[in-house]
């Protein structure tokens, strides 16, 4: 049985499932009229089978899955919707593997069920042939930004204030150690926060740091969500960099030092590089949501239209 589709005229009803805390920000909210959405709170050991309640009663024409190695197999048993899974964390780029934390990552992603899925999403094309082994992946697409998000770059009046937003590592700390000890208003948040209070803090400050969890390369979706803000972006070298430029949409660090040096200079000169601001929030609108979604989710119908799915559908 085809996957359902809305009547003419009416609007995609698409369900986003995660923790809210990390990917709401990632979801289409009500930016358009053509989409009726809604976020299912759900985690590692959630309640598969509320998920599955929530779902039958929102009756929607797509799910997309955040972490969707998290999702028990059977939870989409016969459910008449396309779903799709989209890998949020880092895994090894080959077969060698490498840090903990990326063979952390790839053993919870042994653990998704392919069959519960239409077609599966990367946010990172360089994890695709590790991936691949695990289950089949349709595309690789950056983690969008929701559009309540995006501000307008506003010239920096007095003291430029910075934002780190992110759990605390050893390697993290290492790097913010100086920055912190020669700028004790630097805010760390290291607790998760909702989309509401995130937008708050990117509202109140005008720089954002990227810093990776360990040494082993990534792209971190904070560094699109502070560019939307029209922050200045500082951050370790970023890979892939998905069409951003060093030097030109954000500015790239390699050690705390240079973290403090630069807070520094932002201190004494505070409307330096603000023409990096203004390159970085043009580079974000590639990340909006209420762009991104509804030309991967046509792209999707084109797609099992064409090619069908191994999915049971009801």
């Amino acid at each position: 049985m085809p996957h359902p589709t809305p009547p003419a005229g009416r609007p995609l009803r698409l369900a986003f499932v995660g923790q809210r805390t990390r990917f709401e920000v990632c979801a289409l909210a009500d930016e358009r009229p053509d989409c009726q959405t809604r976020f299912i709170e759900f985690g590692r050991h959630g309640d598969a089978d509320a998920l599955r309640r929530d779902l039958d009663a929102f009756r929607p024409h797509v799910v997309v899955v955040f972490r969707p190695e998290t999702v028990p197999a059977g939870t989409f048993a016969g459910l008449r919707a396309a779903t799709v899974g989209f890998i949020t964390e880092p895994i090894p780029r080959d077969a060698e593997g490498g840090h903990d934390d990326l063979e952390r990552g790839r053993s919870e992603l042994q653990q998704l069920d392919a069959a519960s899925f239409d077609r599966v999403v990367s946010f990172d094309p360089l994890i695709v042939r590790t991936a691949q082994a695990i289950v089949p992946v349709w595309r690789s697409v950056p983690l969008p930004v929701s559009d309540r998000l995006f501000r307008d770059v506003e010239p920096v009046r007095g003291r430029p204030r910075v934002l780190f937003v992110g759990r605390s590592t050893p390697h993290r700390e290492r790097m913010l150690a100086a920055a912190k000890a020669d700028h004790p208003d630097l805010l760390h948040q290291a607790s998760d926060v909702d989309a509401g209070e995130l937008e708050a803090l990117l509202a109140a400050h005008d720089v954002g740091v990227n810093l990776h969890d360990a040494t082993y390369p990534s792209f971190d979706n904070r560094v699109s969500l502070h560019l939307a803000a029209g922050h200045l972006v500082v951050s370790e070298p970023l890979s892939p960099q998905h069409g951003l430029e060093r030097g030109i949409d954000y500015i790239e660090i390699s050690h705390g030092g240079s973290l403090a040096h630069l807070i520094g200079s932002l201190e004494r000169f505070p409307r330096t590089w603000h023409r990096v601001r203004v390159r970085g929030r043009l580079k974000a609108e590639q990340f909006r949501a209420s762009r991104v979604w509804p030309r991967l989710l046509a792209d999707l119908h084109a797609d099992l239209a064409a090619f069908g799915t191994a999915r049971v559908v009801g």
